[in-house]
């Protein structure tokens, strides 16, 4: 059986999954995500060529992101709600081609039809549109064009997947750039002409990078304007007595709008993976009954959620399929669906979800209290810069390190536990994303007037890193690559390659990536990236800290 999928950091064998996704996704639902990309690459085509006459429309952009993000390892295993989109999808192509026709006719310039995925028409029934999309493949792609340019290809599309889900974390809460929009629409209608020049291709990963900066920087705006600049708060890790729901995912207005609803009925809210930095947020720390987190990163939520006695809430990707002791109690909501649990509709009325965890035991009594510290965003780190900037003056702070990223359950990953426990104590150790769960409840103690763990956020926080590290050269009148800074980044999914293109569009070198590469990297394109990005596979903890440190 061909491979069908090499998107996550998961895949089969560090190749491809061939029976069944590491996920959960069968080759089925792989394929109908193929030809959603498909006819989202064509709706772009059009979109594309009536951009660059001056027209465009927004319901056409919001869907095209909405597509993309739909197609994210661990949002929609749902077949018939992904052939739902590409109805959709199709309807929106067909309404770009005649938005582009309409334009150059009143530009009176001559209609150029797009070939390729502009062209590709979605069949009406099931079975004949899974058989139409078997030929999209990536085993099929690659035999006829070669590994690199399809690799490539690919993590340009993979990096445009991940910045199309900040994108649309910021349009849910009400923000939106047509600069964003036309960007993402040139880059899918250059990847939709099959360019096979590897430099071409590569610079297209950066221009990636550059986007998807511009959508970090977007969707940061629009979580501190809405709900205020993180602070450092304690968040119990432990549970108290009471009903209960757990939130997972990355969406701050769902958790919001169920904080609302769950005002005054005695339920407990704890945040889940991606949510914890959720109680930083001033606007959403004010509910007292947002009470704490529980467990840890998404791929232990089959083992851990067999242990809360609520239910459940997806917002966005990191779902897995849930178990038969909870399933009744799992809801999800926006882009997220597993075939057979319960649907928040786009009303966001919970009253399903908060019944479930009405009739659910709840947990009895309180634990030991345990708390972990959260908020250290940019906001608040370059509030105590100048703490920081003497700190380093005077020794006292020798060199930061940046250990984060995506979690997974591939083995490999104590490396990031072990790294953090053997970081000097005269270092400063930056973390965001569900990566950090590998160490975050340990005592690492405090340095120059600072906790020696500084919890940045989820991974779109990235752009924390980024401004405080600008910052901290401006400070030092130096480059970003001369900082005592070194990245030590977990990928896993699509934001990942959206976020590790992103600093290579900045020109950060010797970044550390693991646990393994990604498979879509032929031998070829990594020389690339090693010759002019120093990029390199982990090693182990003490080799990369004796490297690192001298």
């Amino acid at each position: 059986m061909s491979m069908f999928c090499y998107q996550c950091e998961q895949t089969a064998h560090g190749s491809g999954c061939t029976v069944q996704g590491v996920c959960g996704k069968t080759e089925t639902t792989a394929q109908l995500q193929d030809a959603l990309i498909e006819v989202t690459k064509g709706l772009a085509q059009y979109a594309h060529r009536a951009a660059q006459l001056g027209a465009r429309d927004a319901a056409i952009d919001r869907l095209m992101i909405r597509s993309l993000f739909a197609t994210v390892t661990n949002v929609d295993f749902d077949d018939e709600r992904i052939i739902t989109h590409i109805r959709e999808a199709a309807v929106a192509r067909d309404q770009a081609k005649a938005l582009y026709h309409r334009a150059a006719a009143d530009a009176g310039t001559p209609v150029a039809d797009p070939a390729g995925p502009a062209q590709w028409q979605p069949a009406a029934d099931r079975a004949a549109l899974i058989s139409q999309a078997t030929d999209l493949d990536i085993a099929r792609l690659i035999d006829r064009r070669g590994p690199t340019a399809v690799g490539l290809e690919y993590m340009v599309l993979f990096g445009l997947k991940g910045a199309a889900a900040y994108a649309d974390h910021a349009l849910v809460l009400g923000y939106e750039d047509d600069s964003i929009y036309a960007a993402f629409h040139a880059l899918l209608d250059r990847i939709a002409g099959g360019d096979q020049d590897v430099q071409g291709l590569l610079g297209a990963a950066l221009e990636v990078g550059a986007l998807n900066l511009k959508v970090m920087e977007l969707l940061d705006r629009a979580n501190t304007k809405t709900y205020g600049t993180p602070v450092p708060t304690q968040v119990r890790v432990t549970p108290v007595a009471g009903k209960c729901i757990l939130v997972s995912g990355h969406d701050l207005r769902d958790l919001k709008l169920l904080l609302e609803q769950t005002e005054g009925t005695g339920i407990n809210i704890y945040t889940h993976g991606e949510m914890l930095p959720c109680h930083a947020y001033p606007e959403l720390k004010k509910h007292a009954h947002l009470v704490g987190n529980f467990g840890g990163a998404w791929q232990d939520q089959q083992k851990e959620f067999k242990q809360f006695p609520g239910s459940f809430l997806f917002t966005t990707n990191c779902i897995q399929k849930p178990a038969d002791t909870y399933k009744d109690r799992v809801f999800t909501t926006g882009l997220v669906a597993w075939p057979g649990v319960g649907h928040i509709g786009e009303d966001k009325n919970f009253t399903p979800l908060i019944d479930a965890a009405l009739a659910a035991p709840g947990f009895s009594d309180d634990a030991p209290a345990q708390e972990i510290t959260v908020g250290f965003g940019h906001g608040t780190v370059l509030g105590v810069a100048q703490t920081v900037i003497d700190a380093v003056k005077s020794g006292a702070i020798r060199h930061f390190f940046l250990i984060g990223g995506c979690d997974g359950a591939k083995s490999g990953r104590n490396y990031y536990t072990e790294f953090a426990e053997q970081v000097p104590d005269d270092c400063l150790i930056l973390t965001l994303a569900c990566g950090k769960y590998r160490f975050n409840k340990r005592d690492f103690g405090t340095i120059g007037g600072l906790p020696r763990l500084l919890d940045m956020g989820q991974c779109n926080d990235a752009y924390s890193a980024i401004k405080v590290a600008g910052a901290l050269a401006e400070a030092f009148g130096c480059g970003l690559n001369d900082l005592p800074l070194s990245l030590i980044l977990s990928w896993y999914e699509q934001k990942a390659v959206a976020i590790l293109l992103t600093l290579l569009h900045l020109g950060i070198k010797n970044i550390r990536l693991g646990p393994s590469l990604p498979a879509f990297v032929t031998p070829e394109v990594l020389q690339v990236l090693v010759d002019t990005f120093a990029i390199a596979p982990i090693s182990t903890p003490q080799e990369d800290l004796k490297t690192i440190l001298g």
